[in-house]
């Protein structure tokens, strides 16, 4: 039994440690961990920690990029993403609430999924005249401002990953289609701080959006108006109040990470 034995008690086992130092590791990282640094983090052999690994695959826990050079979160923790999915969208809706009667527009919650974006919180405009998505509902990431925000929180390969999984059809005749284009956006993105679709989701629509920072999950929010009612000249302001929302949400959030 000794050899088992590690040091969270007398019956602690020592390989379920490292699955459990292992499954840590890989949600600390949703843009993946390679062999190996996982092997240098958890100070084993490549090959003990390509065992796990491969077991892990096995079971939904982990997945492999097509390279098969990276490992990523895998869609067994779902289940628990979900429900701190939900606490999030508890946490963040008054405040969606205070901004979208502050501004006036609808204001949306969305969560990276894949090369999509789901909306996990929809707060409508009371204006006759609204643009508004349903919650549940999906929208690409090449054509929105949430969609933009979010991918880029994620480094420029696991960008390309996800655009390689989108076709990027064409949603206005202002929709962005070409990737080399959708990654020099992604760096403007950066720059200001804040994500722009100027009518490439909906014609004559226009949405502003970042991401949440130290919220715990790949989330942003957004403003979304009428471009008649949303002229270019009010972008700066409507990013800068989403910011001060954005950073008053993670604050509430950060007991999820």
């Amino acid at each position: 039994m000794s050899g088992e034995e590690s040091g969270g008690g007398r019956y602690s086992i020592r390989s379920v440690h490292r699955v459990c130092d292992i499954l840590d590791h890989l949600q600390r990282h949703p843009d993946g961990v390679t062999l190996a640094d996982m092997a240098e983090v958890l100070e084993l052999p490549k090959s003990s920690v390509f065992r796990y690994l491969v077991t892990l695959e096995d079971r939904d826990y982990a997945v492999r990029d097509a390279e098969g050079l990276r490992f990523f979160p895998g869609p067994a923790f779902l289940q628990s993403d979900s429900r701190r999915l939900d606490l999030l969208v508890q946490r963040a809706h008054p405040h969606l609430v205070a901004l979208r009667d502050e501004v006036g527009e609808t204001v949306n919650l969305g969560v990276l999924d894949g090369s999509e974006v789901v909306y996990l919180d929809v707060v409508e405009s009371e204006r006759s005249v609204r643009l508004a998505a349903r919650v549940g509902a999906r929208d690409p990431i090449h054509s929105t401002a949430l969609g933009k925000a979010l991918t880029a929180t994620r480094e420029e390969h696991v960008a390309q990953r996800l655009l390689d999984a989108t076709d990027m059809s064409p949603r206005t005749d202002r929709t962005i289609v070409d990737q080399r284009a959708y990654l020099r956006e992604l760096e403007r993105v950066r720059r200001q701080g804040y994500a722009l679709d100027d009518g490439e989701n909906e014609n004559d629509g226009r949405c502003v959006a970042v991401a949440l920072d130290g919220a715990g999950e790949a989330v942003a929010i957004s403003v979304s108006a009428p471009a008649a009612r949303f002229p270019r000249r009010m972008v700066e302001q409507m990013a800068e109040r989403l910011r001060a929302t954005a950073a008053e949400i993670a604050r509430d959030a950060t007991d999820l990470r």
